[in-house]
């Protein structure tokens, strides 16, 4: 399915980098991950077989840097993922500026400076996909999300104003998880299993793999007509409200 490519995954360390540089290495892609956690990364591509580079996504001098040490190495760029994030939660009136204006670096600001960094080496290599992890928070309104659902609401115009740039030739997507079952997660009560998270359709949380099998295949050849679009891998939750199924069957019952 990418037999061949070479695709760059940023917050590959753990969780859904980890997960999705896992399905990209088994479809037969070169993959090199990037992540300020340099054992944990070290260790998940030692795992993997592939490369891995330290890298703040956040500095354009180490875009620049990681983009020519893929170059050198493997001579082209035919995929990236920007899936490197932070999550905050905090009201509004409770949130510091500060943890704000960092949600946006690292979740906008990091996606911005990596299309723009590969824009030059997917074009001189006939093309290429890129994929835009945002988030239901960038789909609708999540309390407490703040600079988190800012910054993934911006996720979503960059894909689609990229995919209008870049087309046809580079394709640009957002993939939008719900609650996945990631170390950030659990953090925030994440857990798996079914029943463990009765407000989606699906009854419970996301698997890390779930979202990797998404991206992989938007990261192939059988997306090709896709661009511009928003993939939510959420188990419903921005279907509907499942809360207001359970208040109606209550007063049905009642």
């Amino acid at each position: 399915m990418l037999d061949g490519k070479v695709v760059i995954i940023t917050g590959g360390a753990r969780g859904m980098g980890a997960a999705t540089a896992r399905r990209c290495v088994a479809a037969g892609a070169r993959v090199v991950i990037t992540d300020v956690l340099a054992e944990e990364g070290a260790a998940t591509a030692k795992e993997l077989g592939c490369r891995f580079l330290v890298h703040d996504v956040t500095q354009a001098e180490g875009w620049a840097s990681v983009v020519a040490t893929v170059l050198e190495e493997y001579g082209r760029i035919d995929g990236l993922v920007n899936n490197a994030g932070v999550s905050t939660v905090a009201f509004l009136e409770e949130q510091s500026a500060e943890d704000f204006e960092r949600a946006i670096r690292v979740n906008l600001v990091g996606p911005f400076l990596g299309v723009k960094a590969v824009i030059e080496p997917m074009r001189a290599g006939g093309g290429g996909s890129i994929v835009n992890l945002s988030s239901v928070a960038g789909l609708t309104a999540l309390p407490a999300t703040g600079g988190y659902g800012a910054s993934k609401w911006g996720v979503r115009g960059l894909t689609k104003i990229a995919a209008i740039e870049l087309g046809p030739r580079i394709r640009v997507n957002s993939v939008h998880p719900g609650m996945i079952v990631t170390p950030m997660t659990q953090q925030h009560g994440a857990v798996s299993g079914e029943g463990a998270f009765p407000l989606v359709a699906a009854g419970r949380c996301g698997e890390p793999e779930e979202v990797a099998q998404a991206v992989v295949f938007l990261l192939s050849d059988a997306a090709s007509y896709m661009t511009g679009a928003e993939l939510a891998v959420d188990g419903g939750w921005t279907a509907g409200q499942t809360a207001l199924l359970n208040y109606y069957m209550d007063a049905a019952n009642s």
